[in-house]
């Protein structure tokens, strides 16, 4: 069987760290040796990483993700092929649906998860979708890639119940003594949980950075992750382009990279512009589509994957596309046609009116409020800051800007309150304050010139800043704020403890790598 040159490309290869080149050419070795010996046991398959031609291959024309036929697949036995990258997401509610997601080498047969309330007995048995995606070749910049993804949906689950599990396919069952290691357990929302956590952040990558948040965030025991966008930067460029440099094995190395984490904590992610991946589908969302199984909740899940809302204890949650209203990057802009917008307005107003929720807590990737390196986003801001205050959203997490940044409160684009490091604010009197946390692994950004950082422990003098957000006909505006309160250039974290009872909060910490904390302060509504 001929095998291709695994080589790094040259243009990803200026974009990535020595660490980065390493495990990029690790795991790309790694697939060399399960393809070989998948061809062992066949006896011969196609050349290069395909394991089954067009025909059976299960993507459109136009490379946007669709199920296989189950039974389809290469002569290669099951017991050959293990399944990785195993993740979790919340289906629309959060106390009894459970979505798995998983990937293997190669196609598989009968794909399923076994689900249970005991480790040593897994009798419920759910069949899983395979969803194959192609990615074609380009000459002189990187090989043809086919990849495998499953995905189960699980419901009817108990409320605040632990449930073990474990994924399989014909010829690797997770039930069997070999593979009874790979079992591993989640659990669901309570139906009124006093109190929670959940941590957050954006623009996370591949290697040690975003390998030590992961190890970070599982100190923090949360309930769920928030993850703002800019995932795993296959898509180099950010663009949306299909002249950006790609390299779809980075998800490989992304999922494996996860998989300690999100195998039992719902990972609840959103789309960055380094998401949009233009190969798949005209919006790029095809890949995406393929590799994530997310809340149904949104104004259209097929078209819009990373729009979707859900509720957990007290807290709503609204994930939205920021793709569909940026100025800085216009590959998507409008391609909603105003349905996302209008949709936020009916889901905030749904939320605020809902019983039982004191919170609303809304994330995306670009920021309406920063003064790194991207800066502010114009069409944010027109788009969706009077949504947000017209129905008092409590608190707004971005990515996009690779700092950790907070602003005071800010309401009608002023200071609406004063919030230093340790600091309460009331969002039905003060505004919203908007947490940049862009930290999560990705090379880290800066500040403009002469600018401090300004964190917990290292607290300067409150300064204007100049900086500048993005206008429609993309071009950097000038600006001069008051409302960047904390700086702090270094890999983080957010952790948020919701509490619920008399008197409902939000306790908002930033963590670095260390886990030592660089700024904290409280939501109170009607305080």
């Amino acid at each position: 069987m001929d095998l291709p040159d695994f080589g790094i490309p040259p243009q990803l290869a200026r974009r990535m760290s020595m660490a980065e080149q390493h495990e990029y050419l690790r795991t790309k070795l790694t697939r060399r040796r399960t393809l070989v010996t998948a061809g062992a046991v066949a006896g011969g398959l196609l050349t290069g990483c395909s394991a089954e031609g067009a025909a059976t291959r299960g993507t459109t024309a136009a490379g946007r993700a669709t199920p296989s036929v189950h039974g389809s697949g290469p002569a290669v036995h099951g017991s050959a092929i293990a399944p990785f990258g195993r993740h979790l997401a919340f289906g629309a509610d959060p106390k009894t649906q459970m979505r798995v997601s998983w990937q293997v080498p190669l196609a598989v047969r009968k794909p399923y998860v076994r689900i249970g309330l005991r480790p040593d007995d897994l009798s419920r048995k759910i069949e899983a979708e395979l969803r194959d995606l192609h990615t074609p070749g380009r000459s002189g910049v990187r090989l043809a890639l086919d990849q495998y993804y499953l995905h189960a949906a699980l419901d009817g689950l108990r409320p605040g119940t632990t449930y073990y599990y474990g994924v399989g396919h014909e010829g690797f069952d997770p039930a069997d003594a070999a593979h009874r290691a790979t079992v591993t357990s989640f659990r669901t929302a309570p139906a009124s949980p006093e109190s929670f956590v959940f941590t957050a952040f954006g623009d996370q990558g591949v290697g040690t950075a975003a390998a030590a948040n992961d190890n970070l965030l599982l100190r923090r025991k949360p309930a769920f992750h928030l993850h703002a966008g800019d995932l795993c930067y296959a898509d180099a460029n950010g663009q949306g382009l299909t002249s950006d440099g790609y390299d779809p094995g980075f998800w490989d190395l992304f999922l494996k990279q996860n998989e300690g984490v999100a195998r039992s904590v719902p990972w609840m992610v959103t789309t960055g512009n380094h998401d949009m991946e233009a190969w798949y589908s005209p919006d790029g969302y095809g890949g995406q589509l393929a590799r994530w199984t997310l809340p149904d909740s949104g104004f259209d899940p097929r078209s819009a994957p990373g729009v979707y809302s859900f509720a957990y204890g007290n807290v709503g949650f609204v994930a939205l596309d920021a793709n569909d209203v940026s100025y800085e990057i216009q590959a998507n802009l409008g391609y909603t046609d105003g349905k996302q917008t209008a949709w936020l307005d009916r889901r905030l107003g749904e939320l605020r009116a809902a019983e039982g929720i004191d919170f609303v807590v809304v994330f995306f990737h670009h920021c309406a409020y920063s003064t790194s390196s991207h800066a502010s986003d114009g069409g944010v801001r027109a788009q969706w800051l009077p949504l947000f205050e017209k129905h008092q959203v409590d608190l707004v997490i971005n990515g996009h800007n690779h700092v950790y940044e907070r602003t005071d409160a800010i309401r009608g684009g002023e200071v609406g309150r004063k919030v230093p490091v340790g600091g309460a604010t009331d969002p039905t009197r003060d505004g919203i304050v908007h947490v940049t946390a862009g930290g999560g692994g990705r090379d880290l950004y800066g500040f403009p010139a002469g600018v401090q950082e300004s964190y917990e422990g290292r607290v300067h003098d409150h300064e204007s800043v100049e900086t500048f957000h993005w206008t429609k006909s993309r071009q950097a505006h000038k600006e001069t704020v008051e409302w960047s309160r904390v700086r702090y250039r270094g890999f983080s974290l957010l952790s948020v403890e919701a509490r619920s009872g008399a008197r409902p909060s939000l306790t908002v910490s930033a963590l670095a790598q260390d886990g030592k904390r660089v700024d904290h302060f409280e939501v109170r509504r009607g305080a």
